[in-house]
């Protein structure tokens, strides 16, 4: 499949999962020939899970069909320029290069805004919304120091 194609399919997805009752977006990861090896549409309020974005969804089920957490060699195509969180999965599965459709200016319009999220990332963790703290980071330490001594460890 070219990659307009590939692209066309994240697109209706995105809309068949709006007639089905979900969120606007869908996606997909080709292989370098075009080959569908995943898809994922946005599932967060039937699965109860904020987690469960388009992109996100695609991410577990290529990975869990090749049976690797790293998915170089292959490009995600999604109908929305990815939120913060999705963006992150997509940087850590290492995904070759990603096409998407409409952008999160588009996204704000209709009510999607992570705009905050954004934000909120380049603030001093003192002075985000989400209060938070350091507790216990002199045992938290252990288990760091415990990976850099695995010698059998997998990195990734």
């Amino acid at each position: 499949m070219t990659k307009e194609n590939l692209m066309r399919e994240a697109i209706r997805l995105a809309s068949e999962n709006v007639a089905n009752g979900g969120g606007p977006f869908g996606a997909v990861i080709a292989d370098k020939e075009g080959n569908i090896v995943a898809t994922g549409v946005n599932r967060v309020t039937d699965s109860n899970d904020p987690t469960a974005h388009a992109e996100v969804s695609a991410i577990r089920a290529a990975t869990a069909k090749l049976k690797t957490f790293n998915l170089q060699g292959y490009s995600i195509y999604s109908s929305c320029e990815p939120c913060p969180m999705c963006l992150g999965a997509i940087y850590w599965a290492r995904l070759d290069k990603l096409y998407y459709g409409n952008s999160k200016a588009d996204a704000k319009r209709i009510g999607f805004d992570d705009s905050f999220i954004y934000e909120e990332i380049q603030l001093d963790p003192t002075k985000r919304k989400l209060p938070s703290e350091i507790l216990l980071d002199k045992e938290a330490i252990q288990s760091f120091k415990d990976w850099e001594n695995k010698t059998d460890r997998i990195d990734y």
